[in-house]
């Protein structure tokens, strides 16, 4: 799904940072620590690529929650 433009400032952090070491991303905005590191001087390409992981990991977990609920 494609993104809306994002500006050199934009950023999909939450302001919740804490890296869940089971999952490797940060619960908040689900970006590795290597994302995180790398936003700032990231192309616009880059940003595209990380906020696809990013969706992806967000609709996973989301998946493994409601699976949860139905047990």
């Amino acid at each position: 799904m494609p993104h809306p433009p994002l500006r050199i400032f934009d950023s999909p952090c939450k302001s919740v940072c804490r890296i869940d070491d089971r999952l490797g991303w940060c619960i908040g905005c689900k970006r590795t620590r290597a994302e995180i590191k790398a936003w700032s001087t990231a192309s616009e390409v880059e940003k595209e690529r990380i906020l696809d992981l990013v969706a992806k990991r967000r609709a996973g977990e989301e998946e493994m929650l409601s699976g949860a609920r139905s047990l």
